[in-house]
């Protein structure tokens, strides 16, 4: 039996994925705890709805333990000859009338949060073309990869392909994937049982999704607006914890883990990335209509885009007039800033340099990982095959993570061995996909922060 990909693209993809994220590296040093003992943490842990995790008290507890992890925090040494880099799929700017921010914001934001990579997916709006007409390249020490979000993929082919957009899907993807093209499955949730083959990967979360899936969350949070002491209260929650209020949506993404799975187990390698989705469209405000109306809606909504509401259902609505005239922004929360966006989910990429070969080579070759590093920062997480002669004779997988953390195995698609560490080494017996995860205890919650892509073993 030997370590294999299942529809290789080139046979160096063999080693890069052997590896997945971290490089089996000559003469690793052996492992702490082995992944294999019954977990100690997961027994009654709390699970909470994101209404519930924007209490402050939630909030509170969950910054502190955030900042803990933080401080705990260890330095992993890198893979000699090459770096892990902070990249960005799935973003959106100046690209439609529903986009809030720009490539300069985000050019702004990605140098304080520490993003090396923003790979556009700008929607498809003909004859302005996503390639030819957009950023690319390095801006400011930034690399741009343009791209587009459409037909359900996000699609960074290498040249513009504007007069094949509308091609059948059958000769769509290799148009897309021609000389080291990328395409990635999007919003899995609306197509569950979309074809996979040719793709390079899949977007294996979601940020929109989050937020899709929070309904009633969301209609807390507007209502929120039209109390002056209830506004009051969260603008304080956002201003304290920002992080924490825009991951209060964030959970274990299980439509499209179940979707990866299936996948992986059907033999088809998809290289898992994070979907960021982030536009900056999510200032809610108030606007004044008269003393006792006003319209409610975000930065990029148009008057009669907005819900109107009046002082006879909510009296707070007379104390945000106050003051003000027709017309004015009588209050407003900024939720979704790029930065926050970007510390909310992360695709690392394993590359040798900070160009867009050597970036599109390692998705193509599954060197990536996906974390949410508001909690702590993920570098240096890796995941290693070490090689000790046959299956039989002992093959092992070894983690390692900046903090110690609850961590999953991941066979096919089910959850093998767990076990709380920094360090894990687990013998491969078995044939088939093998993934980890990394979940974070705060406040009294196991949360995911790391996803690995898979290791093939047939």
């Amino acid at each position: 039996m030997a370590v294999t990909l299942m529809e290789m693209r080139s046979s160096v993809r063999i080693w890069w994925t052997a590896v997945c994220l971290g490089l089996a590296t000559p003469g690793v040093v052996s492992f702490g705890a082995a992944v294999g003992r019954a977990p100690e943490v997961a027994e009654q842990l709390a699970k909470r709805s994101p209404t519930e995790r924007l209490q402050r008290s939630h909030l509170k507890a969950t910054h502190e333990e955030a900042v803990r992890y933080q401080q705990l925090r260890r330095e992993l040494s890198p893979t000699p000859g090459f770096h892990d880099y902070k990249a960005i799929l799935h973003a959106h700017a100046e690209d439609s009338a529903h986009t809030g921010g720009t490539r300069a914001e985000m050019l702004a934001d990605a140098k304080k949060a520490g993003i090396n990579i923003i790979m556009l997916t700008d929607h498809l709006r003909p004859p302005r073309d996503f390639i030819n007409d957009s950023w690319h390249g390095l801006h400011d020490g930034v690399l741009f990869i343009p791209g587009s979000e459409a037909r359900g993929f996000l699609v960074y082919p290498t040249r513009s392909i504007m007069d094949q957009m509308d091609a059948k899907l059958e000769s769509f993807v290799p148009t897309v994937t021609a000389s080291n093209g990328l395409i990635f499955l999007s919003h899995t949730e609306e197509r569950p049982d979309a074809s996979v083959v040719g793709l390079t990967g899949m977007e294996i979360c979601n940020r929109h999704y989050d937020a899709k899936r929070d309904a009633a969350g969301l209609i807390v949070l507007a209502m929120k607006m039209l109390d002056p002491d209830k506004l009051a209260e969260l603008q304080e929650s956002v201003r304290l914890y920002p992080d924490e209020v825009l991951a209060a949506q964030v959970d274990y993404p299980e439509v499209y883990m179940k979707k990866w799975d299936a996948e992986l187990v059907n033999n088809h390698f998809l290289t898992g990335v994070a979907a960021n989705d982030c536009h900056h469209n999510q200032i809610l405000v108030v606007k004044m209509v008269d003393e006792k109306t006003v319209l409610l809606g975000t930065n990029v909504d148009k008057d009669e885009g907005m819900h109107r509401f009046n002082a006879e259902g909510h009296p707070g609505i007379r104390k945000l007039t106050e003051g003000h005239k027709a017309g004015d922004i009588v209050a407003s929360i900024d939720f979704d800033p790029y930065y926050r966006s970007f510390r909310n989910m992360t695709t690392h990429i394993w590359a040798r340099d900070l160009t867009e070969e050597s970036v599109r080579s390692a998705l193509q070759q599954g060197r990536a990982f996906v974390s949410h590093d508001w909690m702590c920062d993920a570098t240096g997480f890796s995941l290693e095959y070490l090689e000790h002669g046959s299956l039989s004779g002992g093959r092992n997988l070894a983690a390692h993570f900046p903090v110690a953390c609850h961590v999953r195995l991941v066979r096919n698609d089910s959850v093998i061995v767990e076990s709380d560490t920094a360090t894990a080494s687990y013998k491969v017996s078995e044939p088939g996909a093998y993934r980890i995860e990394g979940w974070l205890k705060l406040d009294g919650e196991l949360r995911p922060w790391i996803y690995s892509n898979p290791i093939f073993v047939r």
